[in-house]
């Protein structure tokens, strides 16, 4: 007993500092890899625009997850040299294990080269509004095997990037908000123009929403002759994330104003057509109050 507690000793201060030191420096180098990434695609996103900034955030998060991934197989490496376990075996067994694994791991691969093009091409980028693989939300997290959603309820969705086929990015660059404003049969469809226009001009000066839209809004009149009313189209540009914020707000203000204006946008309505014989006669048309106390 007292020779095995000996030599454990003995081997305790010959390797096992060392292996300590080794986890404590991994756990260090990891730490500084993080914070140098960090500070690295900052300072190339300094000065840029809101998009340049997101592409940094997606490219920092991706590239420490490499570099920690490279300085655990290191470390590893490292410690199984301490342990004295031949390294050449274990790699040939990964080698041979790898392979067998492979027809299994096939879908990760497709996830990891989907990942990488979805990077290259700047699809998305954290803080983009998108919706993939029939999921919708805010991206939080761009990896090479996954992306995280987090939807308007605050559901969050991991996507694997090999199940991405369509990718639709709602606030790339510049975003759009399109109006479909219906408004009665009888009203002047060039006065509401006019009125929408007005409203996209104190919009326009407002200084809380105008700082937000980029151009002002184009109408690109009537649209469509609607069961209960004529629907005229029209559509706002603005910074990316901005147009619901801006759309709510104009359409609080198209209300209020066709409410001063008296320019009414109708309910779903059914006109009801009795009929008429072949001497145009009509029969009459019997309407009974029906009284709500009764059973």
């Amino acid at each position: 007993m007292q020779e095995m507690l000996t030599h454990i000793s003995g081997w305790m201060l010959e390797h096992g500092w060392r292996i300590a030191l080794i986890i404590v420096l991994m756990v260090v180098v990891i730490k500084i890899t993080r914070k140098l990434c960090g500070r690295y695609f900052n300072h190339l996103a300094k000065e840029k625009d809101p998009e340049f900034q997101k592409r940094a955030d997606t490219l920092s998060s991706v590239m420490a997850g490499l570099l920690t991934f490279v300085w655990i197989i290191i470390a590893a490496v490292m410690v199984l040299m301490q342990l004295q376990i031949p390294i050449a075996p274990i790699i040939t067994a990964l080698g041979v294990g790898g392979l067998a694994v492979g027809f299994g791991g096939q879908y990760i691969i497709r996830d990891v080269i989907n990942g990488f093009f979805i990077l290259y091409d700047d699809q998305i980028r954290v803080g983009d509004v998108a919706n993939i693989a029939d999921k919708g939300g805010l991206v939080e997290h761009v990896g090479l095997r996954l992306t995280k959603l987090r939807d308007f309820a605050g559901s969050v969705h991991y996507v694997r990037n090999g199940e991405i086929g369509v990718v639709t990015n709602m606030t790339k660059e510049w975003s759009r908000y399109v109006f479909d404003i219906g408004v009665a049969y009888r009203e002047d469809v060039d006065q509401v123009i006019e009125v929408v226009k007005q409203i996209d001009e104190e919009m326009r000066a407002d200084p809380e929403f105008g700082q937000h839209i980029l151009e002002p809004i184009e109408i690109l009149g009537l649209d469509q002759f609607a069961s209960s009313a004529i629907i005229i189209k029209a559509r706002t540009k603005t910074k990316p994330i901005k147009q619901w914020m801006v759309g709510r707000e104009f359409n609080r203000r198209m209300k209020k104003r066709f409410d001063e204006l008296d320019i009414e946008i109708p309910f779903p309505h059914m006109t009801l057509y009795i009929g008429e014989d072949k001497q145009g006669q009509a029969p009459p048309l019997r309407l009974k109050q029906i009284d709500s106390n009764s059973n």
